[in-house]
């Protein structure tokens, strides 16, 4: 499975140039920019073509049959996104039970523009004690994979300030829906 995942990316023209750091089998991977339902499809081949099978949160609507079966088949976890605090908990716990869980979560929260990242990522990263693993699809050098690695520190705007500055250079599929705050971006 990983060879056909590999040679369907390099069909599709993307390339992963940074698989999945040694020694850490907890995590939260943030997925940025995320503006198109494609950037789904590349970033899944990428986990499969380097043996990763990150989970992801969708909204439990999405769940009914048979779309269910096959989400929960990609490593879908259904949460209701109206209590936040309680999907912090139940993920967090998740993490704790199992050996090895890394969780993709898209911290802008929806392919639209959006003026602020969601804040989910971090709290349940902080929580949970698992390292924060930038992810990035760069659509200007068709590249795809995984970046630096982040220890919350529990300040949460200095973190998301070197956050944002990884992936101020990574460009979108649609660059006018891709939006990092401007006073997180340094000079």
């Amino acid at each position: 499975m990983k060879k056909f995942a590999t040679f369907l990316l390099r069909m599709m023209g993307w390339r992963v140039t940074h698989g999945m750091p040694e020694g850490i089998p907890k995590a939260v991977i943030t997925m940025a920019p995320h503006t198109s339902n494609i950037d789904f499809v590349i970033g899944k081949l990428g986990f499969i073509s380097h043996g990763v099978r990150p989970k992801i949160i969708i909204k439990k609507e999405s769940f009914f049959f048979p779309l269910g079966i096959i989400l929960k088949a990609l490593g879908a976890i259904p949460m209701d996104r109206g209590f936040s605090t309680g999907t912090i908990k139940k993920v967090t716990k998740l993490m704790e039970e199992s050996d090895t869980f890394f969780l993709l979560i898209t911290p802008e929260g929806t392919r639209k523009l959006v003026k602020n990242w969601k804040k989910g990522f971090y709290f349940v990263a902080e929580q949970a004690k698992v390292p924060i693993i930038m992810g990035f699809l760069n659509y200007k050098t068709k590249t795809a994979g995984l970046g630096p690695v982040l220890y919350p520190s529990g300040n949460y705007e200095e973190d998301l300030k070197k956050i944002q500055e990884f992936y101020k250079d990574k460009q979108a599929r649609h660059p006018e829906k891709f939006n990092l705050s401007p006073e997180n971006l340094q000079d």
